[in-house]
């Protein structure tokens, strides 16, 4: 039988490119958000996350009027993969961006967690590596950054997502479910490979973003992988894909760029600042869109 699935915030960028895969995956998916996702055989439930009833209500929500035939009332999903909320700061007040991302995934939590629901997957952010939404030039710690890395955003939206990761941990480890925090980073969708050329060209653009990112589409395998793979408790992975975002190794790149960085372990090769090792590891992700393809499938020089 197909795992019945809530997802928050299926409308946004991420969401919108991983609800279509996860339903060509055979998961019945209910999407909550502000606004519907206009996909034919993916029900919307418009909704607000920051009202703890709408979300009870949602988690246990006919996903349609298919759902009537069945002479009985539902009962809650299976899983909850929580992606609705405000996406980054200078869009409202910071202590809305706070208000809404932290109250908004209490209320996902505590709901899953007291209707016996024990899979959530979490969004998170690489924002919490503090450097993303900083004042002025910041330099990180450390390189590569890793899930046990010294977390100390200094915004409003990089401090929800912190918060975000505790309140996990005290629900996963209080109610023995599986919970994963996935700090994602810069989501590209398959029409933006066209900005990495000026990227490589102009390496100090993207160190906001450790040189990194993850495809939209790669984002939603391991959103699936997280759903398939059980009893890990409370987790973070990094979600992004393999491959720094330059031309040259990584130890070589960040020697130019970022001299006064300590390097606590050897790169392979052109490996991802914000390094993806446990996804690959524990998960079992592979990544299938590799920037480089990408921007030679459109025709265009690499930098």
């Amino acid at each position: 039988m197909a795992m019945r699935v809530l997802f928050t915030g299926g409308t946004g960028k991420a969401g919108r490119h991983a609800l279509p895969y996860l339903h060509d995956r055979g998961y019945q998916l209910l999407n909550f958000d502000l606004q519907p996702f206009p996909h034919p055989a993916i029900p919307s439930l418009v909704g607000d996350i920051t009202d703890g009833a709408q979300v009870f209500n949602a988690m246990t929500s006919h996903f349609d009027f298919g759902g009537l035939q069945a002479g009985k009332t539902p009962g809650p999903v299976d899983a909850v993969v929580h992606f609705a909320a405000v996406p980054r700061i200078l869009i409202h007040p910071d202590n809305e961006t706070f208000r809404v991302n932290v109250m908004g995934t209490y209320n996902v939590i505590e709901a899953a967690m007291k209707l016996g629901i024990r899979k959530v997957v979490i969004a998170s952010s690489e924002t919490t590596y503090g450097v993303c939404f900083a004042e002025g030039d910041k330099d990180f710690h450390s390189f590569p950054l890793e899930e046990d890395y010294d977390t100390d955003p200094t915004d409003s939206y990089g401090l929800s997502k912190v918060v975000n990761e505790r309140t996990a941990r005290a629900f996963a480890a209080r109610f023995g479910a599986d919970i994963y925090a996935l700090r994602i980073g810069n989501v590209i969708e398959p029409h933006e490979y066209d900005r990495f050329p000026g990227w490589v060209a102009d390496p100090p653009s993207r160190k906001r973003n450790a040189w990194s990112y993850v495809d939209a589409r790669d984002l939603a395998e391991i959103v699936h992988l997280c759903l398939q793979r059980d009893g890990l408790g409370f987790q973070v992975f990094n979600a992004v894909n393999d491959a720094i975002t330059a031309d040259q190794p990584t130890a070589a790149f960040l020697a130019r760029w970022c001299p006064g960085t300590p390097v606590t372990r050897d790169f392979a090769g052109q490996e991802a600042p914000l390094s993806n090792r446990k996804a690959r590891d524990v998960l079992g992700f592979k990544e299938q869109h590799d920037w480089r393809g990408e921007v030679r499938a459109l025709g265009m020089p690499k930098a």
